[in-house]
C-alpha cells in the first residue's frame, strides 16, 4: 500500500505539472472505488484552476479556486501525467484533462482508492478532521507520543499506525523505525520511557525523510507521479526480510502478526 513517502513523492512529481493549469474536463470510467466517485464531481471541477497540491497523512489534496479534490491511492493506486492522446489501460479509471493538452491519470487495479470533493476547508472533511499530527512536523515529538501512550497496553507498532495518533505512518515505515530505535514492535506503548520515545521519534522522522528522498518504496504497482519507481526498498532493514541476517548483529529477522499486520523485527536488537 502506498504510504506517506509514496504519496509525498507523487505530490512532488505532479505538482509542477498541475499548478496553474485549468481543468477542462474530468473523465470517470469507473466510479466504483472505495467510495463512489461523486456524481457531480465532473461538473464541480470543470474550468477550475489548480492552485496548490498538498498532502495530509496519506491523502493528496488538489486545491482549486472552487474547492478541493481529496485523493487516496488506496492499496494499488498511482497518479501520473500523460499526453492528452495517451490511450487508457484497463485499470485507468479517471482522467483529469488540463488546458495544456495533458491529463492526470489515476490507475488503480484493486479499486481501493478514492476521489472525493469538498468546497469547505479540507481540514474539516470527515476523513481529515481527526487525523493526528504529521510525523515530520514539530507537533510530533517525544513529549506528545509519551503523553499519548501513558496507561495504554496497545502495542507500540499499532499506536504508530493509528492515524488518529499520527497521520500517515504505515506498516513498512513503522517496522523500519522501530528497528532503528531498538524497540520491540509488540511492546506495550505505555511501558516505553520518554528517553526511548526520543529515539523512536528521531528514527521515524529519519526513515520517512530518507524514503521520500529516495522516492518511496516500490511494492507491486506503485510508481511515482513522474513514472519512476521508488528505491527505498533497497534500504529496508527488517520489513519483509524474514530469515535474513540482521544488518547490525546478523541474528535472523523474525516475523509475527501484530493487529492483523505482518511485523518484522530483530529479536536481539529490539527489546
Amino acid at each position: 500500500m502506498p504510504e506517506l513517502p509514496e504519496v509525498e513523492t507523487t505530490r512532488r512529481g505532479i505538482e509542477p505539472l498541475l499548478c496553474g493549469q485549468k481543468i477542462q474536463q474530468l473523465i470517470v470510467r469507473q466510479p466504483r472505488l472505495r467510495w463512489p466517485v461523486p456524481g457531480q464531481l465532473a461538473r464541480r471541477v470543470k474550468h477550475a484552476r489548480v492552485r496548490q497540491l498538498s498532502r495530509r497523512g496519506k491523502y493528496l489534496l488538489i486545491s482549486t479556486d472552487t474547492g478541493t479534490l481529496i485523493i487516496h491511492l488506496g492499496m494499488s493506486g498511482s497518479l501520473c501525467v500523460v499526453n492528452g492522446n495517451a490511450p487508457p489501460g484497463p485499470h485507468d479509471h479517471i482522467d483529469l484533462l488540463l488546458e495544456n493538452d495533458t491529463r492526470l491519470r489515476f490507475r488503480d487495479p484493486r479499486r481501493f482508492g478514492a476521489w472525493l470533493w469538498t468546497d469547505k476547508p479540507p481540514e474539516t472533511h470527515p476523513l481529515l478532521n481527526r487525523l493526528g499530527p504529521e510525523p515530520l512536523s514539530s507537533a510530533f515529538d517525544a513529549d506528545y507520543l509519551h503523553r499519548l501512550s501513558r496507561g495504554r497496553k496497545l502495542a507500540i507498532k499499532s499506536l504508530l499506525m493509528d492515524s488518529h495518533a499520527v497521520a500517515g505512518v504505515g506498516n513498512i515505515y513503522a517496522n523500519e523505525a522501530l528497528f532503528l530505535a531498538g524497540i520491540h514492535p509488540a511492546r506495550a506503548a505505555g511501558r516505553i520511557s520518554q528517553q526511548r520515545y526520543d529515539k523512536l521519534v528521531t528514527a521515524l522522522k529519519r526513515v520517512l525523510s530518507e524514503a521520500i528522498r529516495q522516492g518511496g518504496t516500490t511494492l507491486r504497482d506503485f510508481t511515482s507521479g513522474e513514472g519512476k519507481p521508488g528505491y527505498f526498498q533497497l534500504s529496508l532493514s527488517v520489513y519483509a526480510q524474514q530469515g535474513k541476517p540482521c544488518p547490525v548483529c546478523t541474528t535472523p529477522i523474525r516475523a509475527i502478526r501484530t493487529a492483523q499486520r505482518s511485523t518484522f523485527y530483530c529479536p536481539h536488537c529490539q527489546r
